[in-house]
Order: structure tokens, then sequence, then C-alpha cells
């Protein structure tokens, strides 16, 4: 990553990485970018999302495959909404992360 970005451009530029049909969580998106104790500030910079149609933020969900009740562009409807028709599945309301979690080989 390049030094030179600000926190949240190094979340953004990983979650564009993350490829349709599969989910990433608070904690994989913070170690990509570079500090695994950036989970929250992670929430913060998707929540202030400058650009949802190219910054996939509806693909980050918590650790159990939970969806965000705060989700910024629509609530935790639209995000599931968004997530379904991508083919990603659910499993008693929670995203079947076995299936869809996105594997990163260097994490």
């Amino acid at each position: 990553m390049d030094d030179s970005k600000n926190t949240f451009e190094k979340i953004y530029d990983v979650v564009k990485q993350i490829p349709k049909g599969q989910v990433a969580t608070y904690g994989q998106v913070a170690a990509l970018a570079g500090n695994r104790r950036w989970a929250r500030v992670v929430g913060y910079a998707l929540h202030v999302n400058p650009d949802s149609g190219q910054i996939p933020c509806y693909r980050v969900v918590t650790k159990d495959g939970n969806v965000s009740d705060a989700f910024a562009f629509g609530g935790a409807n639209r995000q599931a909404e968004l997530l379904s028709a991508e083919g990603i599945t659910f499993v008693d309301g929670r995203v079947d992360m076995k299936k869809h979690q996105w594997e990163v080989p260097w994490l």
C-alpha cells in the first residue's frame, strides 16, 4: 500500500477489490488496509463512502455474516438485497460465510 494515502483511501482500495458474489469482514478489510485494529474505522469509512457506485461497501459484513443495521445506503434490508442480487445466500438471516467469504491468500 502507498503510505501517502490516508486511512479511508486505503480502506476504499481494499473494498474495491472484494469480488462480486463474495463478502469480507470488517476485520479482514482492516488487516488488508494495514492495521488489524481498524475494524471500527472501516465501519466509519464505509458509512461516509463518497462513491457507492465504485466502492461496494455492501460487501462488508461482520465476522458472523451479519449485515449492518446502519448501512448508509438504505439500511440492512437494502444491504441484504444488494448481496442477494449477486447470488450471496443467507442462513438464519446471516451471510453464509463458509460459501461467500473472500479468501485472501496473503492474509
